[in-house]
């Protein structure tokens, strides 16, 4: 039997694809909650890239000009933190990679996790020194959180883990998209630039997973922002898009890579995933911030009894399913990225420590990362999933992040079972905002002078705060503190 020729007509853009598009180009985001969401999550962010230069040698590494001496591009990007002014696709790269090396901001939760773009800040802060177009704070809060809903929205069923992708393939299809209007394409441009977002070589998740855990998943994020700019610039010279890049058959997104099943969408795309924002106020893998306020509540518990880490004979903590397949780990840890991501580690560390574990325990340097009693502690440690606690995680009326830890000791006291269901920084915690606020001022201050803070903050608090052009609001940044040398 002869095959029958592949129809080669005209198709429409895929819906899915439309209506990212519709999306950014004509929907306006008023919501209150929204906004004030939007502007604490944009000055934790760059509080984190402040932290990630001043707490790792290894991002240090990687940020700054591809090739040496050339620091400042006329008009260039002025990447927070730095002194440096970068061209548009490292700006890009840049900007993600000190936002998200040491996992420590902002996230949004479901069938996948997903965190922000630095890609907004980078390609707005081009076009506005260059005198291209004036863009406001208000301009870049709706880009924001235009792209968080786009994320997020994607991320409430659609499994990419399951496919063995990773979580990235959301950053690079929103940073395209709300990319595209920032350049000023038409929506027809954006359209195409989203298309080949969706079709373009996506990373696997081997980076996140034992036994190849490491830092790579520290700069994907920042890879993907730079693919989006790529994309959108290709696009606005001309190139033409792809339109049934995910439904066309054999070749498509969908056949390719999910077995032929489309993407699900509980909600429509609006302001809700910026509103239910997962903050970290404190330093962990977002599976496991629960898991470490619970363990700082036995260990307060052991001290009560005049117990220690030594009298442990078992740690039992139930979980959620995708705490179980990210990071439950037994066996050596090599790097800071492999410690984040293990959940062993994290509550080991808060039991021995007595306190809650931050950025510098997972650094290599730490006095845990090669000591003998944490190790002997994790080994005690076993997840163990609870369907409910992963049903619960699921629904969008519950979101919790459940773990609960149960401790025998060795003289066969079992102590009363610890749960704690939503984290410092979850939208259900009422010191969510406040404490955000003072981790902001903590990072900001490791870069600047007291009253360079007082100036950053201010400008955040001020009546005319969207009104300001992006570049007035990024000259805060730079660093002024003696001894700065990026």
């Amino acid at each position: 039997m002869v095959p029958a020729a592949d129809d080669n007509s005209y198709k429409d853009f895929d819906q899915v694809i439309s209506c990212i598009a519709d999306y950014v180009y004509d929907f306006e985001i008023k919501s209150d909650k929204a906004l004030v969401n939007a502007r604490v999550t944009l000055l934790d962010a760059v509080g984190c890239a402040y932290e990630c230069l001043a707490l790792s040698e290894a991002s240090r590494r990687l940020v700054g000009p591809v090739y040496p001496g050339k620091t400042h591009v006329p008009n260039g990007f002025k990447l927070p933190g730095t002194h440096y002014q970068l061209d548009i696709m490292k700006g890009a790269f840049d900007m993600g990679l000190l936002v998200r090396y040491l996992d420590h901001n902002d996230a949004f939760f479901g069938a996948e996790w997903g965190h922000p773009s630095g890609a907004i800040l980078a390609v707005s802060d081009i076009l506005n020194r260059s005198g291209e177009k004036t863009i406001t704070m208000s301009t870049i809060l709706q880009a924001l959180m235009k792209a968080y809903e786009i994320q997020g929205v994607f991320q409430i069923r659609n499994s990419y883990n399951k496919a063995g992708l990773d979580h990235v393939i959301n950053v690079k299809v929103a940073s395209t998209a709300v990319i595209s209007w920032l350049l000023g394409l038409t929506k027809e441009q954006a359209k195409a630039a989203i298309s080949h977002a969706w079709i373009d070589g996506h990373p696997l998740r081997t980076y996140r997973h034992a036994p190849n855990a490491g830092p790579r998943k520290g700069w994907a994020g920042g890879d993907a922002c730079m693919r989006a700019v790529h994309i959108a610039l290709q696009v606005k010279n001309g190139q033409p898009g792809l339109p049934t890049a995910l439904t066309a058959p054999r070749w498509g997104v969908y056949d390719v890579l999910f077995k032929g099943k489309p993407f699900e969408f509980p909600k429509p795309f609006s302001s809700w995933c910026i509103e239910n924002i997962l903050f970290k106020v404190n330093c962990a893998e977002g599976h496991a911030l629960t898991a470490v306020e619970a363990a700082l509540q036995v260990s307060k518990e052991l001290t009560k009894r005049g117990k220690t880490v030594d009298d442990i004979k078992k740690v039992a903590i139930r979980t959620q399913e995708a705490a179980m397949d990210i990071i439950n780990k037994q066996g050596p840890l090599h790097n800071p990225a492999d410690r984040d991501h293990c959940m062993q580690y994290m509550v080991a560390v808060v039991l021995v420590k007595g306190a809650m574990i931050d950025t510098a325990d997972y650094q290599d340097d730490s006095p845990y990362a090669q000591s003998k009693q944490l190790f002997d502690l994790s080994a005690k440690i076993e997840l163990h999933e609870d369907p409910g606690i992963t049903r619960d995680y699921h629904d969008l009326d519950i979101r919790s992040a459940t773990n609960a830890l149960t401790v025998t000791l060795n003289d066969g006291t079992v102590m009363d079972e610890v749960v704690t269901d939503f984290p410092l920084g979850s939208p259900k915690r009422v010191e969510t905002l406040p404490l955000v606020h003072e981790k902001a001022k903590t990072n900001l201050a490791l870069m600047l002078s007291e009253a360079g803070v007082k100036r950053v903050l201010s400008c955040w608090e001020s009546e005319d705060f969207l009104e300001r052009d992006v570049s007035s609001v990024l000259d805060l940044f730079e660093p002024d503190l003696p001894n700065h040398d990026m």
